[in-house]
């Protein structure tokens, strides 16, 4: 095996030397570049399911305001949801033979 000129492996150790010290600059410390990448994805998602809690709060807010002022809504739940029923109506209840209430 032949051997190397001492020249020749100062500039193998300088290229390795700079290697590594440029793979420590791009991946080393506390958040590395894959880090980084990895962070801006959750941030994204974060964001994604901050806009999309905002849109269903605003639905919800919406609905409430039409349950406390909307009194054809509030019929339509108390009769749905409750039963309920006006003075005078009949409310009929079909019954399946195992003895489960159907909807």
């Amino acid at each position: 095996m032949a051997r190397l000129p001492a020249s020749r492996l100062r500039i193998l150790a300088l290229v390795g030397v700079l290697g590594a010290m440029a793979f420590y600059a791009v991946e080393g410390g506390e958040y590395g570049a894959t880090d980084l990448l990895a962070l801006r994805g959750q941030v994204r998602r974060a964001r994604a399911d901050l806009s999309r809690l905002r849109h269903e709060v605003d639905s919800l807010q919406r609905l409430e305001r039409a349950l406390r002022t909307d009194s054809a809504l509030q019929e339509k739940v108390a009769r749905e949801l409750y039963g309920m029923i006006r003075p005078g109506e009949m409310l009929y209840q079909v019954v399946t033979p195992d003895g489960a209430a159907r909807p």
